[in-house]
């Protein structure tokens, strides 16, 4: 990926269509259709100060929450994160594990809806976000995460781990206190697969990793000891982000206590220079990690990273017949836009 990007920081402001070979797909860079980078803003920012009434994540309200699966730190009522049985799940852990049904006259499969949701209350205050804690605290979000994909695989059935954030009811948020979710499913998802394949071929052709080779100095947002912040050469949305491991690794539930301090010093980071420049908008973070069950062979080319999308655009009729996707901002330039980008360390 990088080997295909300019080695100038502006990008061209010609269209063009830049291959993604990570996810395996196309995307459409028309800047035509763009105002200036810098003038890309939320047009509904998230009010950090809403209070929901009567809102159940809240210190004091745990009775009205489904079923807790364990807090932090244990057995103490003044908890400083939860991890609890999502009330509304997609998936039941309550039914026979996942079986499928191959049914071979109409050849529709089905498997049972086996599975386990869960969500992780990231504070017991209403007003904080998950921005607003110290990487300290945002690393105990994460360790969090991994614990719990550890617990899920002790499931046989369990094939994949999809930890996930939603931010702001646009981005698919029913709840505003600040929250993130796990969902264990009893199959490899279709974007996973593709992933991994994408990433393979790539392997195969080069010999090399290509979410490794995604470190461009005109894609780079910021950079710690392990993990680099960068806007993906072929970002499928506008002011998409990723956070990468620089050690190559596969599995983020392998993620120790003392990275994901920095990791979440990382995050913090980019989560605040989004807020600043595009008027804290609504977004999505999603773990891009490998299945559970994957074998050593993928080791290689498999490489988890944080994916980071604020909701700026609108996926439409293009977008959705042809799996191609249009983005009016060229990755160089909102990467450039947001190094720029200055946090003040109280901030």
């Amino acid at each position: 990926m990088a080997s295909s990007s300019s080695s100038d920081s502006s990008a061209p402001q010609t269209p063009q269509i830049r291959k993604d070979s990570v996810k395996n797909r196309w995307v459409i860079f028309s800047p035509a259709r763009a105002k200036r980078p810098s003038d890309f803003k939320s047009k509904t920012p998230i009010n950090p100060n809403q209070q929901q009434q009567q809102c159940p994540f809240c210190i004091g309200h745990e009775h009205e929450c489904a079923p807790e699966i364990f807090r932090v730190p244990p057995d103490n009522p003044d908890w400083k994160l939860r991890v609890i049985q999502n009330l509304y799940p997609a998936l039941s852990r309550d039914i026979p594990a996942a079986e499928e049904v191959n049914n071979s006259d109409s050849g529709r499969v089905v498997v049972n809806g086996f599975g386990f949701h869960d969500v992780v209350i990231e504070t017991p205050v209403h007003s904080v976000q998950l921005s607003d804690l110290s990487p300290r605290e945002i690393g105990e979000v994460l360790v969090a995460h991994t614990r719990r994909i550890k617990q899920l695989m002790s499931s046989d059935s369990i094939k994949y781990v999809q930890v996930f954030k939603n931010h702001g009811a646009s981005a698919g948020a029913s709840m505003s206190h600040s929250h993130s979710q796990i969902m264990a499913l009893p199959v490899v998802p279709p974007a996973v697969a593709t992933r991994l394949g994408s990433m393979k071929e790539y392997f195969d052709q080069t010999g090399k990793c290509s979410v490794c080779e995604s470190n461009s100095k005109d894609l780079l947002i910021d950079v710690s000891a392990h993990f680099i912040s960068i806007v993906p050469f072929a970002a499928t949305f506008p002011f998409e982000m990723w956070i990468i491991p620089l050690d190559h690794s596969s599995h983020f539930h392998e993620l120790d206590s003392e990275k994901a301090v920095e990791l979440g010093g990382l995050l913090k980071l980019v989560l605040r220079k989004m807020s600043l420049q595009l008027n804290n908008p609504p977004f999505n973070f999603m773990v891009q990690t490998s299945p559970l069950g994957d074998n050593a062979s993928q080791l290689p080319y498999s490489h988890w990273f944080l994916q980071i999308v604020p909701q700026l655009s609108v996926v439409a009729g293009f977008e959705m017949g042809t799996g191609c996707y249009i983005n009016p901002v060229f990755p160089e330039d909102a990467a450039k836009v947001l190094r720029e980008v200055k946090v003040s360390p109280s901030e």
